[in-house]
């Protein structure tokens, strides 16, 4: 069981690209001075892209996967704590808040802010001087984008809290996929007009939520995200691990994302049907066709990823009951 834990570790390391940090002192070391410099010289005011990566530690990752999946369908949210390092954002550790959440959205009361407080006083006494650098919330099964709620909380602490990020986990998705699925995010000032981009990759977005995320997709901007370990905190990430591991293991993605795997057939229904609808009345006759993201191919490319996802889930199970029901297989 306990080598099945460390490759099961290996796997999940190596599926989101975890590395390992060479030098640690460097990452862990807190320098106030630099910190303060930054700080007052505001460079991201002057340049709406000036950060271009978030670097998230292993143990910070696992604690929001943890805290997302712990949530269900309903939004769950948290804060990040960490440092900048020029035009990277650091997160060395986050923590869940006490806040009440429904299926579409996440609401932080006085008693949140309270606890928040509390918690990073309590960090800088045992020696923690990382400083709350962003927050972070889940959308079980639609992906890893801001809606126009989290675009208007973003803006509102980037105006009073920089340096400030969002992250997105989408916890539905990261046990069918088996990857974690993840974003990060910062909004643009009020008033400026980024220029044309091209298309961003693409996600599989629910047909009931593609209208919030079109209005409001040109209102901020995403990040590079990668990942790190080091030696200091190994110990918590194994402690952590074992818990996450057994969780997992006993569970089935079929079971537990059965209503999510019937959303997404619902939604593929309608998908096709509103393609189906364009193409009758000639809407493909105008040039939509030949485009690479026609509603024929998005519906195309999210059946592709269901049914990868369920085969998955078949895998999966089949390799648990060879596994695990030896004495059934030998009879």
């Amino acid at each position: 069981m306990a080598t099945d834990s460390a490759t099961a570790k290996v796997n999940f390391e190596a599926a989101n690209s975890i590395r390992a940090v060479a030098n640690v002192d460097q990452v862990f070391h807190y320098d106030h001075s630099k910190q303060q410099e930054l700080l007052a010289a505001k460079p991201w005011e002057r340049d709406p892209h000036y950060f271009k990566d978030v670097k998230i530690s292993a143990l910070a990752l696992l604690k929001m996967v943890m805290h997302a999946r712990a949530g269900g369908r309903l939004e769950v949210m948290g804060l990040m704590l960490g440092k900048i390092d020029g035009p990277s954002m650091v997160v060395m550790d986050t923590f869940a808040l006490p806040v009440e959440g429904t299926e579409t959205r996440v609401n932080a009361q006085a008693a949140a802010y309270e606890y928040m407080s509390t918690y990073i006083e309590a960090a800088k006494q045992v020696g923690r001087l990382e400083n709350a650098i962003g927050w972070y919330h889940s959308h079980p099964g639609y992906g890893c984008w801001l809606s126009g709620i989290d675009v208007n909380t973003q803006m509102l602490n980037q105006q009073f809290q920089e340096p400030w990020a969002a992250i997105v986990v989408d916890p539905i998705r990261t046990m069918s996929a088996g990857k974690v699925s993840l974003g990060a995010f910062r909004t643009y000032p009020k008033g400026y007009k980024p220029s044309d981009e091209g298309p961003a990759e693409y996600q599989t977005i629910p047909l009931e939520k593609i209208e919030d995320f079109g209005v409001h997709c040109k209102q901020y901007y995403s990040m590079e995200v990668s990942y790190f370990k080091s030696s200091l905190d190994s110990h918590l990430l194994d402690l952590l691990w074992n818990k996450y591991w057994v969780n997992t293991l006993s569970s089935c993605s079929l079971l537990t994302n059965a209503d999510y795997t019937t959303q997404q057939i619902s939604d593929l229904s309608q998908k096709l049907e509103r393609a189906e609808y364009l193409a009758g009345s000639g809407g493909f006759s105008k040039g939509v066709s030949g485009r690479g993201d026609s509603r024929l191919s998005k519906a195309s490319q999210d059946c592709s990823k269901a049914t990868i996802e369920v085969v998955h889930g078949l895998m999966g199970q089949v390799l648990k009951d060879k596994l695990f029901n030896l004495s059934t297989c030998t009879q």
